[in-house]
């Protein structure tokens, strides 16, 4: 059994939680999260605090287990408070600009790359910081990836797009003799 199932989940303030079936709804002051799960786990609102537990006793199932609580457990957090992602754009005449629900970036190519925003997503761009807010983790992170996908960082010179947290490991290149 997982380690993280073993304890019921605590229902935040301010969060409403409705189970129907397999899906799960969360309700808080900054979004409505619904996500639909394995049908061999079961999910109880036991008293302010969801019991996740196996319907069945199957080894295939187990790992659906702590998976499903992870997943709770950002609902949880995206329904409170929305997640963040940053990336810097490093290069010279690489820019990004929101128009709308576009994503407009200039990353040294002939042409510019539009990356349409999907929904439920606030992208902020400023100088060279783009910033992408969300409730849905996986969403946040999908569309990050993808933007940094565009043009991910070089090594030598480090151009390109990147997290801020994300340390590029430089290459000295070639020595002139």
């Amino acid at each position: 059994m997982s380690r993280l199932a073993k304890k019921p989940l605590v229902i935040p303030e301010k969060t409403e939680v409705s189970i129907s079936g397999t899906s799960v709804t969360v309700k808080g002051p900054g979004a409505t999260l619904t996500r639909s799960f394995h049908p061999s786990i079961s999910i109880k609102n036991e008293g302010g605090a969801l019991v996740v537990s196996l319907a069945s006793d199957s080894l295939k199932q187990k790992p659906h287990l702590g998976t499903t609580v992870a997943h709770i457990k950002n609902m949880f957090a995206g329904a409170t408070k929305p997640f963040e992602k940053k990336l810097v754009v490093e290069g010279i005449g690489f820019k990004a600009d929101v128009k709308g629900n576009t994503l407009t970036l200039a990353l040294g190519f002939t042409h510019q790359v539009v990356v349409p925003i999907p929904t439920g997503l606030k992208v902020v761009a400023e100088k060279n910081v783009i910033t992408v807010t969300g409730p849905d983790i996986e969403a946040v992170g999908q569309f990050a990836a993808f933007v940094r996908a565009r043009r991910e960082p070089e090594p030598y010179k480090g151009k390109g797009i990147r997290y801020d947290t994300e340390v590029i490991r430089r290459k000295q290149g070639k020595k002139t003799v």
